[in-house]
């Protein structure tokens, strides 16, 4: 999944799923607490990398199960958005993400992000130097 597309959230928190990211998530997908350099936002699974996570998760000692990896699980909601292709978020994630109207939908490779607006606008900024760029890409091979 790669771009990004800017969203508004509707009066019962409901997104829209944007056209060139309907096929790559598939009828269901997972959305959660997410994080990217310090900043908080939502993550967003395909079916397919949600039963690798949770095959992953089940795999663990009950010791390793407990703590924040478990609040990944217990946060999150499964979509399987309408005819109109919107779906729904609940008001927990809207609020750890700070999210109020205006969003932001990102790819990020194999997932996506969705972002408060002015969050995102503040982690472009923050992110968008030719250092870090530059990190990045040795990061990925590059």
């Amino acid at each position: 999944m790669i771009g990004k597309y800017p969203a508004k959230l509707d009066e019962k928190n409901r997104l829209f799923v944007p056209a060139k990211l309907r096929s790559e998530l598939g009828e269901d997908f997972y959305v959660t607490l997410g994080v990217n350099c310090g900043h908080r936002c939502l993550t967003v699974y395909t079916a397919a990398e949600w039963r690798r996570l949770s095959d992953n998760f089940n795999a663990l000692s009950l010791a390793q199960r407990s703590g924040a990896t478990s609040l990944i699980f217990m946060n999150a909601v499964q979509c399987c958005p309408d005819k109109q292709f919107r779906f729904g978020l609940t008001q927990f994630l809207l609020d750890y993400a700070g999210m109020k109207r205006d969003v932001v939908i990102v790819g990020r490779a194999g997932q996506a992000e969705i972002w408060d607006a002015a969050e995102f606008a503040a982690f472009e900024t923050e992110n968008l130097t030719p250092e870090k760029l530059l990190a990045s890409l040795e990061a990925i091979g590059l």
